[in-house]
């Protein structure tokens, strides 16, 4: 029973950081209705910024982290403003092969600018194991996933209170509606953008410091199609349930099956999950006329 209740806090600590990269997703595809394939390569940059400030300009943990921020801020800007601008109303496979091609871009410059960069990340975090009734957690996992969840949450009560969030969920509710109404659907989407990239840097950081960094950190935007289809695309509170309930699986699965099978484990989740509920366990169904 102990070996059971292990996984699950394991998974559980593995899905808060799972939630914070799904969420970098979902406020982009709820405003822009953007599928972003470049997600995980995002979440890569974010975290060789901030190594490159660590290790490359010696700024500290601090400097580092709004060095990146700003980097991939003004990444998210120029992406939205000089491509995405123009491609408003294209078929959704245009958008596609756009954010494709921001993916392979951001690998091969990644490469080529800072591929002699030191892809650690330390965190002013002891790494001592916690014995919580002789059950061991991982401090770094811990501190790791409270870090995770506090961002996740300050994301949704910004999506959720603020008046900005408030003109985000109209646009995601009806963009014809928001335009009629006043709202600026263009800056807001841009908006979007740029919240993905810093949360992209906060998500990559932590991820790094946890499992490691370099170019295999571009994997996990993998992890997130499942956890974003399951929960529902165009919700916040099942892309949290998503995160959870992948993080448990893959821990259950590999401790219990296989190591291997871990990744597997939530992509046979989602194919059970879109033959019940095609649009997700929280999203909502769209319904057209015809």
């Amino acid at each position: 029973m102990s070996f059971f209740i292990a996984l699950v806090v394991d998974g559980v600590l593995a899905g808060s950081i799972y939630a914070l990269i799904a969420l970098a997703f979902v406020v982009v595809y709820k405003a822009a209705r953007i599928i972003n394939f470049a997600l995980g390569e995002c979440v890569m940059l974010g975290a060789l910024l901030v190594a490159f400030g660590l290790h490359g300009l010696g700024l500290g943990l601090l400097g580092a982290l709004m060095l990146a921020a700003v980097g991939m801020a003004a990444l998210a800007l120029l992406f939205s403003r000089l491509v995405l601008r123009r491609l408003f109303g294209a078929p959704l496979i245009s958008l596609i092969m756009v954010t494709l091609g921001l993916g392979a871009l951001i690998r091969s410059g990644s490469t080529i600018m800072m591929g002699g960069v030191p892809r650690d990340i330390a965190l002013p975090i002891d790494r001592a194991p916690i014995d919580a009734g002789g059950l061991q957690i991982a401090t770094d996992r811990l501190a790791a996933a409270i870090i995770a969840a506090l961002c996740v949450a300050l994301v949704a009560w910004f999506h959720h209170r603020s008046r900005t969030g408030v003109a985000l969920r109209a646009i995601a509710e009806d963009r014809a509606a928001a335009m009629a109404s006043g709202i600026d659907v263009q800056r807001y989407v841009t908006l979007t953008w740029v919240a993905m990239g810093v949360i992209a840097v906060a998500a990559g950081t932590l991820w790094t410091f946890v499992s490691g960094g370099g170019f295999s950190v571009a994997l996990v935007g993998l992890k997130v199609f499942p956890i974003v289809i399951i929960g529902g695309l165009d919700s916040i509170p099942g892309t949290i349930v998503g995160a959870m309930l992948v993080g448990v699986l893959e821990s259950l699965a590999a401790g219990y099956l296989d190591p291997s099978f871990g990744a597997v484990a939530a992509w046979l989740v989602l194919v059970l999950v879109l033959m019940l509920r095609p649009h997700g366990l929280f999203g909502t169904p769209r319904v057209e006329r015809v």
